[in-house]
Order: C-alpha cells, then sequence, then structure tokens
C-alpha cells in the first residue's frame, strides 16, 4: 500500500462529474426532509426533479376500501391453520393464510419537473461550444453545482433546499449580462397552471389508488371525485434577477441577467395518517407561495448561510477520511466506481459513508415522514414496490446509521411514525388475529396501512414488523439515555409484546412458538418437493420476539413500572427456544432443518438476531455466531444491494473484517455489472452512488453506511469496541463523532502504529474500551474529552 497518501476531503465529501448527467439515475439529490431534487446539471435545457415527502397516492378512505379480508380471519381462522400445519398439510395451511389477505399498500408519488432552458449571449448551445464542464454535489454544503463556458461567458448554477426557509433555491450566474433563461412547471400527475407576476404555480390531483407495478389491475391509476379522493398539491415559483422577467400561466423569462435566483416551494394536502385531505390545490399553492414569497425577499447570501449551518450543524457531527491512490479525487466519481472494481480506492468507501449521512439529513428531518424505498427522490408514477415503507426489513435499515453516525434526530420521523402505525395495528391485531396489542405486516404507507397485502404468504403473511419496528424505539433509548422518551414509548413497546404474547402457542415439545409463520421472503421445499412458505416457528419470530420481550422488562425496570403483562411476557420468553443448528454447520432459518427453496436467498432474516439485534455474539454464543457465519458463506456475498449493506453489518458483527471488506467491495460497483459478462445479480451503484437493488432503494446506502460504522465501532455488548473488523486495507484512517450505547462520542485515528481514540460522554460513566484483546477500564466525566491510545 505504499501509494497511499494522505486523505483528501474532497475524495471522501464530494461527487463531481465532467458532463450533465444523462439519466435520473446520474443526477444529483438534494432535499430538506421535505422538498426532494434531483439536479441534472443541463446545459441550455436543464430539468431539476421534484418531490414533496409528503405527497402520496389514496387516502384513509382508499385504505379502508382496500382492507376487505380475502378469506376468513379472526381467531379461529388462525386456528384453521394451525390445524392445517399439525396434520401436515402445508398446502391447505396457505390458502387459509391468503384468506388475511386485503388490497396493497400505496405509492409514494412524483411531484413535478423544473425545466429550465439558458442561453448565454443570445445563443443556444450547441455540441462542441461548451467548455470547462465540472458538475459537482458538496456533501458538506449540501449544494449541487454546474458551471461550463458558453461562447466566452462564464455560466454557473448553484442549487439547494433549506430547511430553514423551506424551498428550494436555483441561482444561476454569468460572467456578462447576457444571461436569458426561461422556466416551466411541469408534472406526471393533472395539473392547471396558476399565475403569478413575477412567478409561476401549479395546481395538481393526486390520484385516488395507485396499485403496484406488480399487479395486473383494470386502472392501475385512478382518479375519484368522490370521499376516496386522493389529496391535492401545488408548486409555486417565484423569481428575482437584475435582468428583466415577464411571466404568463406557463412560463417564467428572464432576459439581460447576469444573475437571477428561483425560490421553489411545495405544499399539499396531507394531513396525516387519518385524516381525510381535504384541503384545495388553491389553499396548497397559497401556502406555497407564501413561503416562497418570504424566503425570496430575503438576500440570497442570507438564504445559502442558513441553509450551511442547518446542514453542518448535522453533517459535521461525524465524517470518515481513508487514504485512497493519489489522484483519485480528480476522477469524476462515475470512473472512480468504474475503477473501484479493479484497484482499491480506500477514499470512495469514506464518500459511501459521508454520502449515507448526507441523504439521511436530506430526507429525514423532525416532524416529517420516514423515508421510504427511494428516500424522498421517485420520478415514476408507479414507483418499484410504490416506493412504500417494507418494513420486513428495507425501512429498519433506513435508520439503522440514525444512532452510530450521529443523526439522533432524523430518526425521529420514524420513532414518531411506528406510534402511529400502533394505532392503526390496533385494528389489525384484532380483526384479523383475534388478538391484544398491535401489529404490522410487510408493507405500510403514508396512511399507516398495516394489513397483510394481497399476495404470495412468504411476504405477505408475516405479522413481526410491529416486534422489529419496536427495537428501534428501545435503540433511540440506549443511545441517548432519555427516559422521558422510553416513557412515551412504552405503550407502544407493550402493545407490540401484547400481540406477540398472544400470537405465541404451546408446541407439541412445550415451548412456545409461532403458527402460521414465515421468514420473508424466501421458501423452503416441502416433502412433496415443492415450494412453500407457511411453518411453524421460522427463526427470525422467535428472534424478534425474546428480543422484544427483552427490552419491555428493562424498560419496566427503568421506569418503575409494575405490570403483570409484563410477568407474563418474561415467563413466556423462558418458553421460546434458542435458534437451532442444521446438518450443514448453517443457523437453521426454521425450525425444522428444512431446504432452501433459494439457497442464496437475499434476506437473511434468521441472522437477525446478530444484527440489527445483539443476542448472538462471538464472545457469549460462539457456537451460534460460528453457526450464523456458515450461514453467511452457505448463502454466498452476490446478493441485491441492501442484501450486501446487510452482509457488511452481519460480517462486522462477527468481526470478520476480510468479508466485510469485500462486501463493501462488492456493493460499490457498477450497477449494470451484468453488462460485463460477469455473473452477478446487477447490484451495485449507480453513477450518482444510489444503490441499486436492482433498481434503484436508498436502503443500501443506508445500510452501508451503518456497515462501515459497525467495522469502526460497536457497543452492542456493552463495552465499546474500536475497530472490530477493521480491514488490512484500511491501513490508516480518522473517523470522528461515532456515537456508543450510554451516550458516548468516540473520534478515532488509527495507522500501523496504534489507535488514539477520543471519548466524549454525555454524562458520567465508567466504561470498558476494547481493541482485539486490549480492554482498558476508563471513567468518562461528562462533557469532558477522554483521550486514550490502544496498540
Amino acid at each position: 500500500m505504499s501509494n497511499l497518501v494522505s486523505s483528501d476531503r474532497a475524495a471522501t465529501q464530494r461527487l463531481f462529474y465532467d458532463r450533465p448527467a444523462g439519466s435520473w439515475l446520474e443526477a444529483l439529490p438534494l432535499g430538506n426532509g421535505r422538498i426532494g431534487a434531483m439536479c441534472f446539471g443541463g446545459v441550455g435545457t436543464d430539468r431539476i426533479g421534484l418531490n414533496d415527502e409528503t405527497l402520496w397516492s389514496g387516502s384513509p378512505e382508499t385504505a379502508r376500501l382496500l382492507s376487505t379480508p380475502l378469506g376468513a380471519t379472526g381467531a379461529e381462522a388462525v386456528v384453521a391453520v394451525r390445524d392445517a400445519l399439525e396434520a401436515g398439510d402445508v398446502r391447505r395451511a396457505h390458502e387459509l393464510a391468503r384468506g388475511f389477505h386485503s388490497g396493497y399498500s400505496q405509492a409514494y408519488l412524483p411531484l413535478g419537473d423544473l425545466l429550465l432552458e439558458a442561453r448565454a449571449g443570445g445563443a443556444t448551445p450547441a455540441a462542441g461550444d461548451v467548455a470547462q464542464y465540472r458538475r459537482e454535489l458538496d456533501l458538506d454544503a449540501a449544494t449541487a453545482t454546474a458551471e461550463y463556458e458558453l461562447g466566452g461567458v462564464v455560466v454557473r448554477q448553484e442549487v439547494f433546499v433549506s430547511a430553514p426557509d423551506g424551498v428550494l433555491v436555483v441561482r444561476m450566474t454569468a460572467s456578462d449580462p447576457v444571461l436569458a433563461l426561461t422556466c416551466r412547471l411541469t408534472s406526471q400527475l393533472p395539473s392547471q397552471a396558476q399565475a403569478a407576476a413575477d412567478g409561476l404555480g401549479l395546481l395538481l390531483q393526486a390520484p385516488a389508488d395507485v396499485a403496484p407495478p406488480h399487479r395486473d389491475v383494470p386502472e392501475p391509476v385512478r382518479y375519484s371525485e368522490g370521499p376516496d379522493r386522493g389529496m391535492a398539491a401545488a408548486i409555486a415559483l417565484r423569481a428575482a434577477s437584475d435582468g428583466e422577467i415577464r411571466a404568463d400561466e406557463t412560463e417564467l423569462s428572464v432576459e439581460g441577467a447576469s444573475e437571477v435566483t428561483l425560490i421553489l416551494s411545495t405544499a399539499t394536502g396531507y394531513a396525516g395518517p387519518s385524516a381525510a385531505p381535504t384541503r384545495s390545490a388553491a389553499e396548497c399553492w397559497a401556502d406555497a407561495d407564501a413561503t416562497a414569497l418570504a424566503a425570496r425577499a430575503r438576500p440570497y447570501a442570507e438564504l445559502l448561510a442558513d441553509h450551511r449551518e442547518d446542514h453542518q450543524r448535522l453533517f459535521r457531527r461525524s465524517a470518515l477520511e481513508l487514504a485512497g491512490p493519489a489522484g483519485q479525487a480528480d476522477l469524476p466519481t462515475d470512473l472512480r466506481i468504474a475503477r473501484e472494481t479493479d484497484a482499491e480506492d480506500p477514499a470512495l468507501a469514506a464518500l459511501l459513508f459521508n454520502y449515507g449521512r448526507y441523504l439521511m439529513i436530506a430526507g429525514s428531518r423532525p416532524g416529517g415522514l420516514p423515508t421510504n424505498l427511494q428516500g424522498i427522490w421517485n420520478d415514476i408514477l408507479r414507483p418499484p414496490w410504490s416506493s412504500n415503507y417494507t418494513v420486513n426489513i428495507n425501512t429498519e435499515m433506513n435508520y439503522w446509521p440514525a444512532e452510530t453516525t450521529n443523526l439522533s434526530e432524523c430518526h425521529e420521523p420514524l420513532l414518531r411514525y411506528i406510534g402511529q402505525l400502533a394505532q392503526a395495528g390496533s385494528t389489525t391485531a384484532r380483526e384479523r388475529y383475534g388478538c391484544g396489542g398491535w401489529t404490522a405486516h410487510h408493507n405500510a404507507d403514508a396512511w399507516c396501512w398495516s394489513f397483510p397485502v394481497e399476495g404470495d404468504p412468504r411476504w405477505s403473511n408475516w405479522p413481526m414488523a410491529g416486534a422489529w419496528l419496536a427495537r428501534h424505539l428501545w435503540d433511540h433509548y440506549e443511545f441517548t439515555g432519555d427516559l422521558e422518551f422510553l416513557r412515551e414509548s412504552w405503550p407502544v413497546l407493550l402493545g407490540a409484546a401484547e400481540f406477540c404474547l398472544d400470537w405465541l402457542v404451546e408446541m407439541p415439545d412445550g415451548t412456545l412458538g409461532t403458527a402460521p409463520s414465515t421468514s420473508p421472503e424466501n421458501d423452503y421445499l416441502a416433502d412433496d418437493g415443492q415450494p412453500a412458505s407457511v411453518t411453524r416457528s421460522a427463526t427470525m419470530d422467535l428472534a424478534l420476539i425474546a428480543d422484544l420481550f427483552q427490552r419491555v422488562a428493562q424498560a419496566a425496570g427503568l421506569l418503575e413500572i409494575v405490570d403483570a403483562l409484563v410477568d407474563e411476557l418474561s415467563a413466556a420468553r423462558k418458553r421460546l427456544s434458542e435458534p437451532s443448528i442444521g446438518a450443514r454447520g448453517q443457523l437453521q432459518e426454521w425450525a425444522a432443518d428444512l431446504p432452501e427453496e433459494d439457497p442464496h436467498h437475499r434476506h437473511m432474516s434468521h441472522l437477525v438476531g446478530v444484527h440489527p439485534g445483539d443476542a448472538i455474539t462471538p464472545d457469549s454464543t460462539p457456537v451460534l455466531a460460528a453457526a450464523a457465519a456458515r450461514t453467511l458463506d452457505l448463502r454466498g456475498d452476490e446478493a441485491t444491494g441492501w442484501s450486501l449493506a446487510w452482509k457488511i453489518n452481519l460480517r462486522a458483527r462477527l468481526r470478520d473484517a476480510v468479508a466485510a471488506h469485500r462486501l463493501v467491495r462488492a456493493f460499490l460497483r457498477p450497477a449494470d455489472d451484468t453488462a460485463t459478462g460477469r455473473p452477478g445479480s446487477g447490484a451495485g451503484v449507480y453513477p450518482n452512488l444510489f444503490c441499486a437493488h436492482p433498481p434503484f432503494q436508498i436502503d443500501g446506502n443506508f445500510g452501508a453506511t451503518a456497515g462501515i460504522a459497525e467495522m469502526l465501532l460497536q457497543s452492542h455488548t456493552g463495552e465499546i469496541e474500536v475497530l472490530p473488523a477493521l480491514p488490512v486495507d484500511w491501513p490508516s484512517g480518522r473517523v470522528t463523532g461515532l456515537r456508543a450505547r450510554g451516550g458516548v462520542s468516540v473520534d478515532l485515528a488509527w495507522s500501523t502504529d496504534g489507535v488514539d481514540v477520543t471519548l466524549t460522554a454525555d454524562r458520567n460513566q465508567e466504561r470498558v474500551i476494547r481493541s482485539g484483546d486490549e480492554r482498558i477500564t476508563v471513567r468518562l466525566s461528562a462533557g469532558t474529552a477522554h483521550r486514550l491510545s490502544l496498540s
């Protein structure tokens, strides 16, 4: 590694390109948690894709209309499935399980596009006219820029989305006052122009129902004027310039300018998951326009300064620097990705880590909705899997880096949403299964859909989302020590556990288990040799339930709550079976050692006790940890993008630095890898570093960031372990602001000479710091940096 040089901030905190984006997956993402933008940086003709996190199809009434079950439900229906399983008739169990299904969740929608046509000196750019082109996303400034020279005139575009002012800002400047700009607003939704003196408006109507693209229905995008009418929305655009501004209902134009500032705001009729979206498009536009006008009244420099201060308050809490080969920072990002397949570029892994934190800040802010399958960025009317909340792994993965990388505030949208989903899920638990508490299944949306969707039981009949999501409430407490938050979360935690207690049933051997049960989204081969999914006591079920019961008992102790139900949970937990080890030395996915229909399946559900859980560790349960490692070996590395990310986390928890690093590199390969003839799934990253499932899913970005954090710092065992899975190919580096449970911030700097550690605790405490086999006990005083060196 003699060619390594000191880390360059540009190599780890900047994406740049030498040409405009040719597709949406080359555009650069911006956001303030609510407004999402995709910047293409075009010359002459340009596009900025627009999203609003609250713009979804449907309404509470749509959800009600779709909630009719396909068959029998309630306690007796559950018993019927259990009886079929007891009799060994998995085909009948499968058909009976489908009776609980109904409808589908709704879709996250594209809002529209801001289209720009720019000329300098009166000439429309032609091929070969443009020189010195550069397009860039600065993660630290949360600003996208495009700059080029046209006919001797230097044109620069600067774009950001401000959280303090709630607007998208586009600034275009020219070295001479010869800039001409034409702006239009368009949308895939039914729209109507709204006139403004020096701006544009667009009034929009969302559909009452959008079916997932995998569903073949007569009217996949349906509009309604009835009680299930979809929400209204609006875009407002205002301009300021030293040139001449003209506007009509369809276009805004500027002539003879050296600078133009566009201010754009959005609004929708969304009023919460259980409220009908009754606000009109005109009312939405009035709100959006008022926000745009207020921002336009402020000097551009102030807008930019406030935006940067707000963003950097979060972004600068943590950063990773890894040294890379000389000259890598000078390569466009798409070329760095292409070369990573053949040549190690540690700085690209650091860029991936920092990019994931950037995307979380841009996509998830307090008071908003959680990030969905695509964060807040989507340009497809019927997006893959509806761009919804897929809560059998993907939504959870979106928030894995929230606490570990010092973005606890960004966790808030999911934490609040879990409480809202619990309210809807209590009806689902009662009506579908005759159980108390609350439950949810593998799909959810802005309306808190919690029913099992119509489809195959291998993904639909999985009522464990409440148990998994509740873990996020506990994690937030563990990292922050916020007892008041834990007290507020208590009813949601207890409700999730109450459902699980009611769902458990006594097995023939006297243990407690689950039936019906599935392992998302995998099948086993039944006795007839055909795939089947419905069974009893999938390993994931019992792992989630055991973890939840343990957390509820701990929370009760911390909150000094005495409740007979807590005692029942503790007693039930003792009757849950431990994970079993199969004939191949693997951790079994199901209670029996059943052959997988897909031995290389992307879901690693039965390893949830390794990560994000903590029941299986190399120290406390070495035999089970070895079985988990064997499972990963048998599954292989090849997987979808988000699955690669989960495997990074799993290998890191097992302290397998070689495998974790191998997976990071696999994650960073170009997403069109199959086009080269190399075997694989096509997973990887697109030119803008978005994760490829494929297609694009943002959970892989967040999961990879979390995985790299786990390679550098772990605290789930109670000890603070530094560099538990550090690759030999990262011989030197520095990371700041990682968080350990108990409210401790950790900075690390390492080289071949050793590791320098700086710990700053939120409160007084005594902790064990571990590096390899070395352990040091330290006393930390609140707010005081404690430094030590380790070998």
